[in-house]
Parts: structure tokens; sequence; C-alpha cells
């Protein structure tokens, strides 16, 4: 499949999925939106896909929504900004978190609005040094979308996530590791070859458990002590069921390393 706004391949079991609209930091606008939906569709139906990275294109990762996209002329009639969000902001922010697979964010550059809160509803996030994190909507009089105001206090804390929403100032890459905001930052030079190898590394686990341990973690976050003691073993009960399991196992009392297979 052809795409004008996105670039995507399939490498060693990794899809890498990169924004390619770098005049406008990638910005999103209905057509990339579009092409970005679908590679997710063609990425279920791939079997031999089982880690998910997602970049941009030159100087940033993803400004967040295109503006000019959007008709806010003063005679204009007022957009509805909360059907473009149902649209296309929350059917992204909920794949990216049910996908029953690692998901990569390597952050190259700028990340704002919901640029940001996109690469922060990924598994594991790796910036350049260079990248920046921008909570942007306060300086347009919004609210934080894409999962923004889920996803921020639970990583930064109730203080620091209402701080950023409310001024909007940019956190450095390594400012963002250093509070727990992304997994690391690392050398600009370095950041493809430390989440391709973070991802390559992932493609040759037991995806199954890492899907399991990723609804685990996700569902903690509303879960009573007592729901996530039931889920835990429910889920270790499929988790015991699977084939990489036995391997596991296997590899483990023979004292070799494991060949898993994903299920």
């Amino acid at each position: 499949m052809a795409f004008e706004h996105i670039e995507y391949r399939v490498d060693q079991g990794v899809a890498v999925l990169t924004l390619n609209r770098p005049a406008s930091l990638n910005s999103f606008n209905a057509t990339m939106h579009a092409e970005v939906r679908d590679a997710l569709k063609q990425l279920r139906r791939d079997d031999s896909v089982r880690c998910l990275l997602i970049t941009g294109n030159g100087r940033g990762f993803c400004a967040g929504q295109d503006l000019s996209d959007r008709n806010v002329a003063a005679d204009a009639e007022m957009p509805d900004l909360g059907r473009s969000i149902e649209t296309f902001y929350n059917p992204l922010i909920r794949t990216l978190r049910e996908l029953p697979l690692p998901v990569i964010c390597a952050v190259n550059g700028v990340a704002a609005g919901a640029g940001a809160n996109i690469a922060l509803a990924c598994d594991i996030v790796f910036a350049a040094r260079s990248a920046s994190f921008i909570q942007a909507f306060c300086k347009i009089g919004l609210v934080p979308d894409s999962g923004g105001t889920w996803t921020l206090p639970r990583l930064v804390g109730p203080a620091r996530a209402m701080a950023l929403s409310m001024l909007g100032d940019k956190i450095s890459a390594e400012q963002a590791a250093n509070w727990g905001m992304i997994w690391s930052c690392v050398d600009d030079e370095a950041l493809m070859d430390s989440a391709l190898t973070c991802a390559r590394h992932l493609a040759t686990q037991p995806t199954r458990g890492l899907a399991l341990i990723k609804r685990a973690l996700n569902e903690s976050s509303t879960n009573t002590l007592d729901q996530q003691l039931d889920l835990e073993r429910d889920l270790q009960r499929l988790a015991g069921r699977t084939a990489d399991y036995r391997e596991g196992v296997a590899a483990f009392m023979e004292k070799r390393k494991p060949e898993f297979k994903g299920c």
C-alpha cells in the first residue's frame, strides 16, 4: 500500500511507522490520520509483526494537529473539535494502548500537543537529547487531548501534570526522563539504533506474554488491589498455556537460549 504522509515497513519482526510531513513538523491532517489508521490495520493482519516502532522524519516528531487543516476564520461556523477527537485521535490512542504487542516510540524532535500525548501513549519511549515535549493546548485555549489528562498525572504526578498543562512549558528530553515521563533520553545520533535494538529484541521475545503484561499494567490504573489480583490470576492462566511459556521453561532447564515464536 502506497502512502503519501507516512512511511511504513516491516523488517525482522518490527513494523516501523514514520510520520512523514516534515515541512509541518509531522502535524496531523485528515489524510495522515487515514494513512496511520490504514497502516495499523495492515499491521494487525500481519502475523510476522511482533513489535511496532513509531517515529518521525525531519526535525520534529509531531506538532499535533495541523491547524491549517481546520477552518477557524472569524466568519466561519465554530468547529466541533469533539467530533475531530472522536473521529481521529481517540481511536488512535485506543489502538496503541490495546495492540497485543509492544509499541515503542522514538521521539526525534519536538513533540507538541497531541504529538506529545501520542508519544506518551506508547509502551516504551526513547527521545533524542534535542527533543522536547510541550502540552501546547493552553496556548490556544484548548484542553489536553489524546489521553494527555489521563497519562500525564500517572507518569509525573498531579502537580507537575497540572503545571505542564496550564503553563505549556517546554520540557527537555533529559528532564522528561528524569521525571519518569519517558524511558530513556539518548544522544541524537543514537536514537534510532537504540529504539530499533530494543524493538528487535522485543520482537524475539514471548509476544503473547508481553501483551498480557501490557494489559495488566494498563488496567492497574483503575483497578482495586483485589481486582488486580484477580486479573493477574486470569492473565497468568492464559500465559501458562502458551507455547512460549513451555519453550521458556524447556530452555531454562536445558541451559540454552529460548526460541520464542510469539504464540
